[in-house]
């Protein structure tokens, strides 16, 4: 346990942004299960709107560095991929 009063706020401070960033990276896995639903279901145009709609959520993760950018950009590959190969 942390002993000087210092010690005790980052403490504090850090469970707070732990919390926060657990919450935004769940938000991000909830957006592309979204769109692998709709994959998975059949319906492009569907699947394109979920997946237009995902974009925004999962760039604005990435920018907040919950994930890596990198990752960010994967995903987002990969669903698009995915949608196009629903010809």
């Amino acid at each position: 346990m942390a002993n000087s009063a210092q010690a005790r706020k980052r403490a504090r401070q850090a469970n707070k942004q732990r919390a926060h960033n657990m919450s935004l990276r769940s938000t991000l896995r909830t957006a592309i299960k979204k769109v692998r639903k709709a994959i998975e279901a059949g319906d492009k145009t569907a699947a394109k709107a979920v997946f237009t709609e995902s974009q925004s959520v999962i760039d604005s993760i990435a920018d907040k560095n919950i994930v890596h950018k990198n990752k960010a950009a994967r995903d987002k590959s990969r669903l698009s991929a995915a949608i196009k190969a629903m010809a």
